[in-house]
């Protein structure tokens, strides 16, 4: 029940504007960002380097149980904590300069971010044996393994309730305008494009994501959630990495501000690695993912073939499938 009330609020934030959203988005972060900088520079002082030998503790002999097997699927199950910056880009409609600054608040925030995380783990698991982290709060388990620290044990979990709470407000607003596209691009029903007479926003799309994101708190296990979103959103990436150096050459007249550089490398480093994580996960989680696909294939081509203007438009203009002109 908490995850569904904070959900609901997350949601009627977003309802109201992207304005709103973004000032307690930005006061929240504000407040998680020096709660984990405060745990990195109190516990570094407490931390044990005896507890990081081995580095990397020796595979037992079943894939994933430690080894670099694990540091593959752990790899693949934490991925959904990088699902923010992609959904970025879809507010671009609100940025005052989309083409700078997108490009510099993506990279510049993953960079910032992805410090933060190694520094975190590496104060955690100095702090206590690794083994005393597989906790639903681990983070309080490391502090609280040394009295000097007790008095971040409460600051970290209003932490953790105030980063959740931004993670869904992020999710949320991204969720809806993709939506939102979708319905202008005739893949999904016009009233999911629909926007709020007074509040500007895409309304409908932003009470379907919410009710949809609610129902899944309450009813399923966190570790299905996390693989899930984790295998969707790799798979995601493998295709835009496909899809970028694709349109390079199918459509060299497109508009490109920012051009991805080395894209013979990065798309194919971004399908290698993204790919090799997707594989490192669980064998249920590809079955649900084959079924959740399966789903939105068949809405595909029951409703979104049918009316997409993209197809249409490509026809009228002489281009085929994938938008490759045609012979």
């Amino acid at each position: 029940m908490p995850a569904i009330a904070i959900v609901a609020a997350a949601t009627a934030l977003c309802y109201k504007g992207i304005k709103e959203s973004a000032t307690v988005n930005t006061i929240i972060v504000a407040i998680k960002v020096t709660i984990v900088i405060a745990v990195i520079g109190f516990g570094a002082m407490y931390v044990t380097p005896a507890n990081w030998v081995p580095y990397i503790p020796p595979n037992t002999g079943t894939f994933g149980e430690f080894g670099w097997s694990g540091i593959l699927q752990a790899a693949g199950i934490i991925f959904f904590a990088y699902i923010g910056f992609d959904g970025v880009s879809t507010c671009a409609q609100e940025a005052k300069d989309p083409q700078r600054g997108m490009p510099i608040g993506m990279l510049g925030s993953l960079a910032i971010c992805t410090v933060l995380y190694i520094m975190m783990s590496s104060v955690m698991t100095g702090l206590v044996p690794f083994k005393q982290l597989n906790d639903a709060a681990p983070v309080a388990v490391a502090l609280e393994s040394h009295k000097q620290l007790w008095w971040l044990s409460s600051w970290v979990i209003w932490g953790a309730l105030f980063g959740l709470t931004s993670v869904i407000i992020t999710m949320i607003i991204p969720q809806a305008r993709i939506w939102l596209t979708m319905s202008h691009d005739g893949l999904l029903p016009k009233f999911f494009g629909s926007v709020h007479s007074r509040f500007r926003t895409p309304h409908i799309s932003t009470m379907i994501t919410g009710v949809l994101a609610a129902s899944f708190a309450g009813l399923l296990p966190i570790g299905i959630l996390g693989e899930l979103v984790s295998i969707g959103t790799l798979i995601a990436f493998i295709v835009v990495c496909i899809g970028v150096l694709v349109l390079r050459y199918t459509r060299p007249d497109l508009p490109r501000p920012f051009r991805v550089k080395g894209i013979w490398f990065t798309s194919v480093m971004g399908v290698v690695f993204c790919g090799f994580m997707a594989y490192g996960l669980p064998s249920a989680t590809w079955v649900r993912l084959v079924l959740w696909s399966a789903i939105g294939i068949v809405l595909y081509f029951f409703y979104g073939y049918g009316h997409s203007r993209l197809r249409r438009r490509n026809e009228a203009e002489g281009y085929g499938r994938g938008g490759i002109p045609a012979p």
